[in-house]
């Protein structure tokens, strides 16, 4: 099995009102459900906005620390899930899944390595 992140493309601006987000949330909670009755599960969770972020980057090898996000634009990630997988296919049904759970888009990546590789 690989693992496998599920990053949930979100859009910029406030949250959706309680009665979009509400129903969002309840498939959401179903697809973590199904993920750990599948053994898929290894972590997730949702993030904080953009504007929380903090970047930390080296510049002429000293640490440069400065407020907001990595880069400007009209998406972010607003969540994620880290699964096992057996393939890529098992992974982007998976996220098929989520995705209609979200209903936002979601980008598949493997890790690098053996899942080993990443564990503690």
């Amino acid at each position: 099995m690989k693992h496998y992140l599920l990053s949930i493309q979100q859009p910029d601006g406030g949250p959706p009102a309680p009665e979009v987000i509400e129903p969002i949330m309840r498939d959401v909670a179903a697809f973590n459900q199904e993920l750990r009755e599948a053994g898929a599960w290894v972590f997730g969770g949702g993030l904080h906005l953009p504007d929380t972020a903090t970047v930390v980057r080296y510049d002429h090898g000293e640490p440069l620390v400065t407020d907001g996000p990595y880069t400007e634009g009209k998406e972010h990630v607003g969540g994620l899930s880290i699964i096992r997988a057996a393939d890529l296919d098992a992974a982007l049904e998976w996220g098929r899944k989520l995705a209609r759970a979200t209903t936002l888009p979601v980008e598949v990546r493997p890790f690098q390595g053996d899942p080993a590789d990443h564990l503690a």
